[in-house]
């Protein structure tokens, strides 16, 4: 299995609204949950209740479109809200997610790290020394992880952000962006990915979840190509229709049918149908 460790704020941890979109269910797509690989389904994330639809399972849909009949992993650890200061090697949260990913190469090679993380440090000059910090942590989770040539790639803060909602005190996205594509373009094996014309839910500064699965493809664009995506890909819509929607196999059906019975959602008939 091939494994990817998302870190981060609450766009990586996802705030889509679930019920926008169609969800993703493959048997090769898992996540870690109690030490323990599980078919994905979203939310990935529990850092919060609200948790929902972000980047990850539209990446890891790309990815398993391509790597057929592979597994892949995803090891969830962004904490909605936390500060780039929060993510430094001494600190709960890095600790945590070295602590997971380590767990996880047990029974999986990692490939990839995934960042987006920025709106809490976009307003008080915080960008000045976004660069510097975010070169600490990078090159701390290479080295903790063991993982010196991973590519890292850093998600860019939607340019709607300013504007409305709680994004109003994000005023300095902008300069953020242009820190994470200036590390991007200066590092080895480290990749931008943009957040241009993304839209929010009505609170102003989480991605909604159209716009997430968008994001997620740009994300394996930049993994799969080795380079940064600073434009939004032509035909995004149609790439993400194209990309998730797939026939059920009867192990998804059967993951399908005793999550929506659980959920009281539909009745023991319809499970039983997959018992026989």
């Amino acid at each position: 299995m091939k494994s990817v460790l998302l870190i981060g704020q609450s766009n990586m941890a996802g705030r889509g609204f679930l019920h926008e979109v169609a969800p993703i269910y493959n048997e090769n797509i898992f996540m870690l949950r109690n030490g323990r690989w599980q078919m994905m389904t979203e939310p990935i994330h529990f850092d919060r209740s609200v948790a929902g639809v972000g980047p990850a399972a539209s990446f890891a849909q790309a990815w398993s479109n391509i790597n057929k009949n592979e597994q892949i992993g995803l090891i969830p650890c962004a904490e909605g809200g936390s500060s780039i200061d929060e993510w430094n090697m001494e600190g709960s949260l890095f600790r945590h997610a070295v602590s997971e990913a380590k767990f996880a190469m047990e029974t999986s090679e990692l490939i990839a790290i995934l960042w987006h993380q920025g709106e809490s440090d976009g307003y008080g000059e915080r960008y000045k020394t976004y660069y510097q910090k975010l070169d600490s942590l990078v090159s701390s989770f290479r080295k903790e992880l063991d993982v010196p040539e991973i590519p890292f790639i850093v998600g860019g803060l939607g340019d709607y952000l300013g504007n409305s909602g709680f994004g109003r005190s994000c005023v300095e996205h902008s300069l953020i962006n242009q820190e994470l594509l200036r590390y991007a373009e200066n590092n080895s094996n480290c990749y931008f990915v943009t957040g241009e014309k993304l839209y929010p839910n009505p609170d102003g500064i989480h991605i909604n979840a159209e716009s997430q699965r968008r994001f997620g493809i740009r994300y394996y664009e930049a993994y799969r190509t080795r380079s940064n995506v600073d434009k939004p890909l032509d035909n995004e819509a149609e790439i993400v229709k194209r990309c998730c929607k797939k026939e059920h196999t009867v192990a998804e059906k059967r993951y399908i049918a005793f999550e929506q019975f659980t959920l009281g959602k539909s009745s023991m008939e319809e499970v039983m149908k997959f018992l026989k």
